[in-house]
């Protein structure tokens, strides 16, 4: 009886590892394909910038490249072990609508150059 109950437990616990496993995969998996998305926008924007203007938004997009993976890697790090499969899915949605503001394209207004002063 106690070696049925001992194998028990350890075929629990190997589940529950691979359970929790599969989250941190299907969440990796995700992350990557969001990192993916969002360097395929920022290089059709950086199409349409100026030479002038190049070096600023070079160094915004990084800046939005650096923000998504700290907000990946907080992400994997906060997978609870002992949730059930309801909480995995919910942790997975709220994941995904924390990356979604670094994902979504953003929209700058068109630098006007400056007007010429009035002529008196």
């Amino acid at each position: 009886m106690k070696t049925s109950a001992l194998l028990l437990l350890l075929v629990s616990l190997a589940a529950f590892g691979q359970t929790q496993e599969i989250q941190r995969e299907l969440m990796q998996r995700q992350q990557q394909s969001d990192a993916f998305a969002l360097q395929l926008r920022q290089s059709q924007e950086l199409q349409k910038v100026p030479p002038a203007q190049r070096p600023a938004a070079e160094s915004r997009q990084l800046s939005e490249r650096q923000r998504l993976e700290n907000v990946s890697a907080q992400q994997l790090r906060e997978v609870r072990p002992n949730a059930n499969d309801g909480l995995r899915s919910f942790e997975r949605s709220r994941a995904q609508e924390e990356r979604r503001p670094l994902l979504s394209p953003t929209v700058e207004a068109p630098v006007k150059p400056d007007a010429p002063p009035p002529i008196q």
